[in-house]
This record gives C-alpha cells, sequence and structure tokens, in this order.
C-alpha cells in the first residue's frame, strides 16, 4: 500500500483549517485521518489539530496486527471519542475557543477491509472496479434536505446552507460516529477529502482523474481541480492506494 496527501487553503482563505494525519502500522496496515476545523482561524485550526494529533497517537499507540474487526471498530471509536473530549474540554477553558469544532473521517486499511468512521462533511470514497462510491453520509443539513426530497444532489451543491453540519466533534461532550466496513482489493483507492475538495469537484470529476493519474500526481490533480473551481474553502486529500 502507498499513501498520498496534500492540504491547501485554497484561493480565497487567508489560513488552512484543515488538518490530516497519516501512517503504517507494523504489520502494513494504513492509516489516515483528515479534520475540517471551524470556529474562527483560530478555533479551527486548534480544534482539527487537536484532534488529529490525539486521534493518530491513539491509533498508532493501541494498534495491535492480532485485533478483530470489532476491535479495530472500537479502537476507532475510542479514539474519536477521546480527541471529542480533549478539543471539548479546550473550548471550554479558553473563551477565545468557544464553539470550536472539527469534522472528522478516519480509516483503517488492513487486509481486504477497509474500516471508516466519520461525524461532519468530510467524506471517504472508494474507487474500485471502474467505479467510484462515496462510503459515507454527510451529517449537514443540505443532506437532511436531501433525504427528504426537498433538494437534488445537484441543488444541495450550491444551497446557501451547505455548510452548516448537523455533527462536529468537540462541539459537545458527547459524539455520535457512524461507521463502515468496505472490501478493497490491490489496485482499489480509499479517498479521504474535506468538503473543500468534494463542494468543487464533482464525483464524475474526482473519478476521471482517480482514472486517468496515479499516486501523488492524483492527488495534485484534485487540490489544482477545486481550486481551479473557485477554490473557496480549504481542501485536503488523502488517497489510500491498495
Amino acid at each position: 500500500m502507498e499513501i498520498y496527501s496534500r492540504t491547501d487553503r485554497g484561493v480565497v482563505r487567508h489560513s488552512n483549517q484543515d488538518a490530516e494525519r497519516h501512517g503504517f502500522f507494523e504489520d502494513g496496515s494504513a492509516w489516515a485521518v483528515v479534520c475540517d476545523g471551524m470556529g474562527g482561524a483560530n478555533g479551527g485550526n486548534v480544534a482539527s489539530g487537536t484532534a488529529v494529533d490525539e486521534i493518530s497517537a491513539r491509533l498508532t499507540a493501541n494498534y495491535t496486527s492480532d485485533m478483530s474487526a470489532s476491535k479495530i471498530r472500537d479502537m476507532i471509536a475510542r479514539a474519536v471519542n477521546a480527541a471529542n473530549i480533549k478539543v471539548y474540554i479546550e473550548a471550554q477553558e479558553d473563551i477565545s475557543l468557544r464553539g470550536m469544532g472539527t469534522t472528522v473521517v478516519v480509516a483503517i486499511v488492513r487486509g481486504d477491509t477497509a474500516y471508516i468512521a466519520h461525524a461532519g462533511d468530510s467524506r471517504a470514497y472508494l474507487y474500485a472496479k471502474g467505479d467510484l462510491r462515496q462510503m459515507t453520509v454527510d451529517h449537514s443539513v443540505v443532506q437532511v434536505m436531501v433525504d427528504r426530497g426537498e433538494l437534488t444532489e445537484q441543488e444541495a451543491r450550491v444551497h446557501p446552507r451547505r455548510n452548516l453540519i448537523t455533527r462536529a466533534l468537540g462541539v459537545k461532550p458527547r459524539l455520535d460516529v457512524d461507521h463502515c466496513e468496505c472490501p478493497v482489493e490491490k489496485g482499489d483507492i480509499l479517498l479521504l477529502c474535506s468538503d473543500g475538495l468534494s463542494n468543487y469537484v464533482e464525483d464524475r470529476e474526482i473519478f476521471r482523474i482517480l482514472y486517468k493519474f496515479k499516486g501523488g500526481e492524483a492527488v495534485d490533480n484534485l487540490i489544482d481541480t477545486a481550486n481551479g473551481h473557485g477554490g473557496g474553502d480549504n481542501v485536503t486529500a488523502v488517497t489510500v492506494c491498495c
């Protein structure tokens, strides 16, 4: 497996509130986490940075090669919940950080399975067998409207409330996290990204880029395409190439 990543402040923003970490365990399994902070320039940076640091530290400290699937899921949940508490406490103790929070999407790829957890609207996609599938469902106001039939997916992309999320790490002392698993094979690509990518690059474009380019070149093209389409937000992409 190989991992490629890039984060960029975009064309409009003056700072980058996205953060990402990734790496490999001793048995060759891969892990990655992407967070998109909110709560002002300072708060967003603190929330996303604290979350990725806490999650990555706990994953690398607690993972063992003989873990069962259920133990991997539990380990990811504990790592995310620990990050949630840490960000929440920091926000309560520092008035300048009140209201800060961050989205999170985290994945572990071991053998033929990808284990994914998320909260907010940062996403995981799987490129496999000539197809691109969105593995996560956004926790956002517009997604609720889409689910109710009030908006189409295309209308949701340009809706003025598209940036309002219904779940975020660090905002409350308890966080509900969604989990999913998917089979992976050699040649598949798991993409984790912030909404700075998914809001500016349509799925068909993501598919085209992952089909045409490989490795770091694919990540660079994803980021450059988002910026070429306006780059109105920070943008982060991490690919785990199986």
